[in-house]
């Protein structure tokens, strides 16, 4: 006997299998037992399958929980000034220069002790739950050295054991230069005191880095990411936001699971992400943020295949975005993602850029039974409204969240 039997829905199992990218079921019922799908259907053919409850949607609409792979969640402070400084015509890399920026979120992360940091950011993920969210991903990269380090991944995994949310964490290892700092000194600690901690811990599924100009160099990236291949850590880039550093086709070297907003992307690293398999994730938050005019390639990721993500890129400095849904609608509005293709870029291709594909993202048996609930009229209004509230149910692991 099944726990529960979702009736009278339409279902989007993003299980391109079905025949269709969305793989759409009308009409539909889902059988779920342990947390897990058993079937999806049509309602009819269902109809003799018993479960411990019944539980009729009237018509609604049902997807896979919705997967944000790339925030920055936990932090001290907030850096909304900044906001002023821009509409000024202060550019990113002027206020980082200026010692504004990631550096003043550091001093007022470790300001802030880890009672405040996980109440703070606890606020911020459950308004990412509430938009839908059953998944997300928490980059460290505020602390700046291995202590403080350690101490945001731990705060992490308080948030992962407290809410009724799939948390991935991530070590952001290389995200800045801190003010005064020997760059070679840095960059050997990270590599040499940093991962070998986090990965002996067991506090990281995969270590990122921030390849650009006001970040770090192509060379120092290959350190970071041969030490983490050497502690069995998987890798991901912040590549060719800024300008093309080469950081796409670097990521696809390694094989990393991401690469992460590529406004600047060209057709070498797009081909050679496609050859690696590494997913685009695409972070319309921060463009919109930062008023930036140079939108990552679309098309060229399309023409080779690139499988293409969308994620809020919540932060406090560059996409302080706390809704899942209008991250989708920015997708389509703003980068001509089609919302079929926004929809794909929460659900199934969120969880290949979290190396998850074959637990998460899709309604299909032997799958865990993520899954939101929404009270509309057409799949295509995920992408269509400016902020929609959220779904009307939200399932974690077979049971409501």
């Amino acid at each position: 006997m099944w726990d529960r039997l979702l009736t009278d829905c339409n279902v989007a199992t993003m299980d391109g299998r079905r025949g269709d990218p969305l793989g759409l079921v009308n009409n539909a019922a889902i059988g779920i037992a342990d947390g897990k799908i058993v079937r999806v259907g049509r309602r009819a053919e269902l109809a003799g399958f018993q479960a411990k409850e019944v539980v009729p949607l009237g018509g609604a609409w049902v997807t896979p929980g919705l997967i944000d792979c790339h925030t920055h969640l936990v932090f001290g402070g907030t850096r909304a000034a900044e906001h002023a400084m821009r509409r000024a015509g202060a550019s990113y890399e002027q206020i980082a220069r200026a010692g504004g920026g990631i550096a003043s979120t550091v001093a007022a992360t470790k300001a802030a002790g880890s009672s405040e940091l996980i109440d703070s950011a606890r606020r911020r993920l459950r308004a990412l739950m509430a938009g839908g969210c059953t998944t997300v991903e928490i980059k460290s990269g505020y602390g700046f050295d291995p202590a403080s380090e350690i101490r945001l991944l731990n705060v992490v995994r308080a948030l992962g054991n407290q809410e009724a949310v799939r948390i991935v964490p991530t070590l952001l290892a290389l995200h800045a230069l801190p003010q005064g700092a020997e760059r070679t000194e840095f960059v050997d600690r990270a590599i040499e005191e940093l991962i070998p901690a986090v990965a002996r811990l067991g506090l990281a599924e995969a270590v990122d880095g921030f390849c650009e100009g006001i970040g770090f160099l192509p060379h120092e990236i290959e350190r970071l990411f041969d030490a983490a291949d050497n502690h069995g850590l998987r890798v991901k880039l912040h590549a060719e936001q800024l300008s093309n550093r080469g950081g796409a086709k670097l990521a696809a070297r390694y094989n990393a699971l991401s690469a992460d907003h590529l406004e600047h992307l060209d057709a070498v690293g797009a081909e050679a992400m496609a050859e690696a398999g590494t997913v685009a994730v695409l972070l319309p938050g921060a463009f919109y943020a930062l008023n930036e005019k140079q939108k990552p390639p679309v098309q060229l990721l399309r023409d080779h295949g690139v499988p293409i993500a969308v994620a809020t890129d919540c932060n406090p400095g560059t996409s302080p975005l706390l809704n899942p849904q209008l991250a989708m609608n920015m997708a389509c509005t703003l980068f001509g993602l089609s919302p079929e293709e926004a929809l794909a870029g929460m659900t199934i291709n969120a969880a290949a850029a979290l190396g998850l594909a074959d637990e998460i993202g899709v309604l299909a048996p032997g799958m865990a039974a993520d899954i939101c609930v929404w009270r509309i009229a057409d799949l295509a209004e995920l992408g269509y409204w400016i902020g929609l509230p959220g779904p009307e149910r939200r399932i974690v692991g077979g049971v409501d969240a």
